[in-house]
């Protein structure tokens, strides 16, 4: 690694990545610090990307690794504890390195809910996003774990896809979102969820706390939604609450520009419903932008130069 770059990308997923694309091709030099840590590691593919769909998550990050690289970025592996402002950025193994901008593409962290069984099948037939893996579980005996404030809408989604569609609640649903339920032919079990019940390497049923069981093929859970940005504390960004309680993540402006100066965010980071296109093209977006941010600098200083 060199000592300073244009640009250092914290986060090597899609948005990480093809930023960094658009920064290499401009000839700006970049540097993707990637903790090889990524949120849809348990999927076996990717899915809703054009011309890529059913692609194992691994093989896309490696093209795009490869891509920047081609272009004479740089990739290395790592993860950042800090930065100062101006910015140098430490690594935890004690590397440091310095960046005029910085664009964040860290992701989030999905918190499951204590529930027995659940974390072992997360991304097989425990999914969240039917986009993602709604195909997937299609036609299967589907349990909808109401864990947060999505398990109606994610119910009425995952119904579009299965004729068999239980909604499981801790409390009631109010009365018009019971009707709402019952037009769509989802029926409603209440009572708390403690655990998954598992034969065969699968899901077979959704096991309350009184004992009862309820056969399913595939559950749908909410998770709480953690943006992993605590490196950025020390520059004033601190991740906020969403609006739909479901999680937290950094403001900013369409293009990505935080209130820091110097700072850009592109994807789950900022957006926690972007799927992977949408991610990868914000990250494009502020790639191109954080370009001619720095385009603007140095016409600023080359005209002081010319005129000093």
């Amino acid at each position: 690694m060199r000592e300073t770059y244009d640009v250092v990308v914290v986060g090597g997923g899609p948005a990480g990545l093809n930023g960094a694309l658009m920064l290499a091709r401009s000839r700006r030099s970049v540097l993707v610090i990637d903790a090889g840590e990524p949120r849809n590691a348990p999927a076996e593919a990717v899915h809703g990307l054009f011309a890529h769909d059913g692609t194992p998550p691994a093989e896309l990050l490696a093209r795009g690794r490869a891509e920047v690289e081609r272009y004479g970025g740089h990739v290395t592996t790592g993860s950042v504890v800090g930065v100062t402002p101006g910015f140098t950025v430490t690594l935890a193994d004690g590397r440091q390195v310095g960046a005029r901008r910085l664009l964040v593409t860290t992701g989030l962290t999905d918190v499951l809910p204590e529930i027995g069984g659940l974390r072992e099948r997360w991304g097989r037939d425990a999914v969240h996003c039917p986009y993602c893996h709604g195909w997937e579980i299609g036609d299967r005996a589907i349990g909808v774990l109401a864990t947060t404030s999505m398990g109606l809408h994610q119910a009425m989604m995952f119904r579009q896809l299965s004729d068999d569609v239980t909604l499981f609640t801790a409390e009631p649903p109010a009365e018009e979102q019971a009707v709402e339920l019952s037009a769509r032919g989802i029926r409603v079990v209440v009572g708390e969820v403690e655990a998954l019940e598992i034969a065969d390497d699968r899901i077979t049923g959704v096991r309350l706390k009184d004992g009862t069981v309820v056969p399913r093929d595939a559950v749908v859970v909410g998770t709480r939604l953690e943006a992993r940005v605590g490196f950025l504390e020390s520059l004033g960004l601190k991740a906020v609450p969403h609006p739909g309680g479901f999680g937290e993540h950094i403001p900013a402006a369409p293009d990505g520009q935080t209130d820091v100066p110097g700072v850009w965010v592109a994807g789950n980071v900022t957006d926690l419903m972007a799927q992977v296109g949408a991610s990868a093209s914000a990250g494009a977006l502020a790639g191109a932008r954080i370009n001619g941010d720095l385009i603007a600098e140095e016409t600023r200083q080359a005209v002081a130069a010319a005129t000093s």
